[in-house]
């Protein structure tokens, strides 16, 4: 069965068509990129599997979990970094992570557990307990990446993943993706 599977995914906004009739499936562990220039609706296909916007027509299912029907089942099936830092300035690296395990609901040695893997696992322990606001862009990227695996979720959704990573950030960055 797919992680995730679309079939004639549609989404307009007044006379303008963002997607139009996507279909495609992603079997487990694999990775699938969306490329295509700006505007041609990447970002709004990401938005509708993660239920952040409603799909106009077709079907898309997240982890067996239908998208249209069974929302919050599939929100608790995603990991998601999108194009703008989803982290709290004051917080820092490690607090992020903690607050972002809290809101999947991970029990607390779990969730401490998780975070202290994290850290070490993408080489944030450095900077771990330095507020998020103090973070270089880079850093600060890597932080919003990594929160979105916190509950080591089925399917990870990343929109234009390295962009403010300089090349040794990317290449370790997709060594952990795979």
């Amino acid at each position: 069965m797919p992680v995730i599977a679309a079939d004639g995914l549609r989404k307009q906004f007044g006379e303008t068509v963002a997607v139009d009739g996507l279909s495609f499936s992603v079997a487990p562990g694999s990775i699938l990129g969306l490329l295509g220039p700006n505007g041609a609706g990447k970002t709004t296909t990401i938005k509708l599997l993660t239920t952040l916007l409603p799909i106009d027509g077709g079907r898309a299912s997240v982890a067996g979990f239908d998208v249209g029907t069974d929302a919050d089942m599939v929100r608790r099936s995603v990991g998601l970094a999108g194009q703008s830092a989803a982290i709290d300035d004051k917080l820092s690296a490690r607090q992020n992570l903690d607050l972002f395990g809290r809101l999947y609901h991970l029990p607390g040695p779990q969730r401490a557990a998780r975070v202290e893997e994290l850290l070490e696992r993408f080489d944030m322990a450095g900077y771990a307990d330095r507020p998020a606001g103090t973070l270089s862009g880079g850093e600060r990227r890597r932080l919003d990446l990594v929160a979105a695996l916190i509950a080591d979720p089925p399917a990870i959704f990343l929109d234009e993943p390295t962009t403010g990573l300089d090349p040794r950030g990317r290449s370790a960055l997709w060594d952990q993706i795979r």
